[in-house]
């Protein structure tokens, strides 16, 4: 038998598994708490007591979501041995990942517009952000790209890699379009090559 402890886990987890499908389909404006815990088989209450709030739960949903795409993104970058190999499949599956329009959704436009710029890039910098960086300074002690304005070079990254997201949900083909984003940064790496003496 479930203790408490392991009964309130679970309705907290039914809860945002729930919510991440509602909010990814409708968005968070088009989202009511009734019909959410109506889906659940619960009252307002539940969400009160786990969440606060209807935007409560949206920001445990955002959080699971930046966690999870944070692992795919760590897992592709893991399995490449070669240290621009491994940096370039963290991005590609970062995108790959935003494709899903959930995601997309969730992540890239209701996250920063319901939770405020700063809450959402303080959940960002946690998962997506950070690995990034690492990705950056690891470049930068392998000698791929100059160890200056790294800081720099990771918030120029991430703006792009968010806004090719983005743009990606109206292209035509939007796996060429992250192959060809993918090869725009190979070729920007090459540009942040530390200059060799002659």
């Amino acid at each position: 038998m479930a203790t408490k402890a392991e009964q309130r886990e679970r309705t907290r987890a039914e809860l945002v598994r729930i919510a991440t499908g509602r909010f990814a389909e409708h968005g968070y404006a088009g989202v009511a708490l009734e019909d959410l815990v109506a889906d659940a088989g619960l009252t307002r209450g539940a969400v009160y007591h786990h969440f606060g709030s209807k935007l409560g739960l949206f920001r445990a949903v955002v959080e699971r979501e930046q966690a999870r795409v944070a692992e795919v993104v760590e897992s592709a970058a893991d399995a490449e041995a070669d240290v621009v190999e491994g940096f370039l499949a963290g991005c590609r599956a970062f995108l790959e990942a935003s494709l899903a329009p959930g995601a997309r959704r969730i992540l890239l436009v209701d996250g920063p517009a319901v939770l405020g710029w700063d809450a959402w890039r303080e959940g960002d910098a946690d998962t997506s952000v950070r690995l990034l960086d690492e990705g950056i300074a690891e470049l930068a002690a392998a000698g791929v790209i100059e160890d200056r304005s790294l800081a720099t070079v990771g918030t120029m990254v991430s703006g792009a890699l968010n806004e090719v997201a983005i743009a990606d949900a109206d292209a035509d083909d939007p796996r060429a379009r992250i192959d060809e984003t993918v090869d725009v940064l190979r070729r920007m790496l090459r540009g942040l090559a530390p200059s060799r003496a002659a």
